[in-house]
Order: structure tokens, then sequence, then C-alpha cells
């Protein structure tokens, strides 16, 4: 059964997307505070957040990128606001999917099933054995990441790396095929999904902040090395 957190200030949101998904048979927890929230996603431990903009207490964007700083969960936002800047910068601060107020149940429902079976199928193809890095158990090893498939998280020699779930899945993508070289346009379908409204931009900006948590010196950088004129290509090694 899979787990949905909801966090939303307006009760009556609150509970009809309650009522929606435990009618499909999830798992279901919700609150009206970022505070709470934050609580519930250690405990809980959701496979999925549905978060409002506007809460009590903090803002949805800054709770937003805390969430997927935390864990590599996806985060559908919901908001009363529809311009295009405010769709984007959620997208940009580690949202999966962003709708607005008011929003059809049904659309929801679908959406998060979307989320959730490409979730599982990238999770069920991270199983597969990686060529030119060494896999043991359930963690792929290359020079000094280890990146945990089923706890999904990432550590420098030793010490974790807090990633947001689309940063973590462009370096999955590297670390799984390390011979590839990726163009944007794939890195975008990958990361941001088949309805996301930017462009390739958000790949080279995702990436750029990747490098800042990993690499040693950003500005050489040694694991995600950008091949010009294709794309992007894992580095290391003697590479």
């Amino acid at each position: 059964m899979k787990k949905i957190l909801v966090i939303d200030d307006e009760i009556a949101i609150r509970d009809l997307i309650e009522l929606v998904l435990r009618r499909e048979n999830y798992d279901v927890q919700t609150t009206e505070d970022g505070k709470t929230g934050l609580q519930l996603l250690d405990s809980f431990q959701p496979d999925l957040v549905v978060l409002d903009l506007m809460l009590p207490d903090c803002s949805g964007y800054d709770l937003c990128k805390e969430i997927t700083g935390k864990r590599a969960v996806p985060v559908i936002m919901l908001s009363a606001k529809n311009e295009v800047i405010d769709k984007v910068l959620g997208l940009e601060l580690g949202a999966e999917d962003y709708m607005t107020k008011p929003f059809d149940n049904r659309e929801l429902l679908a959406r998060i099933k979307v989320i959730l079976r490409r979730n599982e199928s990238k999770e069920e193809s991270s199983e597969e054995s990686s060529e030119g890095a060494e896999v043991k158990s359930t963690r792929i090893i290359h020079e000094e990441l280890t990146f945990d498939l089923e706890s999904r998280r990432v550590l420098k020699n030793g010490v974790p790396v807090s990633l947001t779930a689309k940063e973590f899945k462009i370096l999955e993508t590297l670390l799984k095929r390390p011979d590839k070289i990726f163009t944007r346009d794939e890195l975008l379908q990958i990361g941001w999904g088949y309805d996301f409204m930017g462009d390739s931009r958000s790949v080279d900006m995702t990436i750029m902040r990747l490098r800042k948590k990993l690499e040693d010196n950003a500005d050489e950088p040694k694991y995600v090395r950008t091949i010009y004129g294709f794309g992007y290509q894992l580095g290391g090694g003697e590479a």
C-alpha cells in the first residue's frame, strides 16, 4: 500500500483528498502545517507528498525545498496561484508536479498514479547491474560516491549528501549508464516528465546545483562531465 502525505491548511481540501485517496486504497496522513509535515515525513515515510503553497507557519516553496532535500520523495504542489513563474519556481525547488486550485479530483488522482508508477519503474530498473560501476547488494559505488538504491541516499566519503528528487534522478541516471552521453532533452524527460512546461535550461540549473553538492571544485567537475555539443556524462576514474 503506497503512503501519501497531504499538507494543506484547508480542512475541506484535506478531507476531500484523503477520502479520494483512501477509496483507491492509499495509506494517507494529513496535517495543516509545515512543522508537523516534516515530522510525518520522518515517521510516516510517505511515497508521495501533496503540498499546499500557502501554509500558516511557512512558505510551501521553502517546505518543498526542505522536503526534497531530506528525502528523494516526489511532491505535488497545490496553489491558487496560476502564473507560470509560480509553477516554474515550484518545479525548480524540487516539486514533481504543480496543480492550481480549484482542481478536479480525478486529475489529481491520475497525476499521483503516473508519478508513483514512474518512480516504481525507476526503482525496479535501479536493481539492474550497472556496467562500469561496482554494484554491491543495493549500492552502486563510484569513486568516493556511494549510491544506496534502497534508502535512496547518496554518500561522499561516507558523509550524506542532501539531494533533491531531481538531482537524485539525474545522478542515478548517469551512474546506471556511465558510458552513455545524455542529451539535455533526455535528462529533462527523465527528471521532469512528459508535462513539464519549462525547457532544457532547467537541466543545466539542476546540474549546477548537483555539482556544488558533489564536486570538490564545481568549476572543474569530476563526476558530472559536460560533453560540449552533446550533453552530460558520468565522470571519474580514468575518464
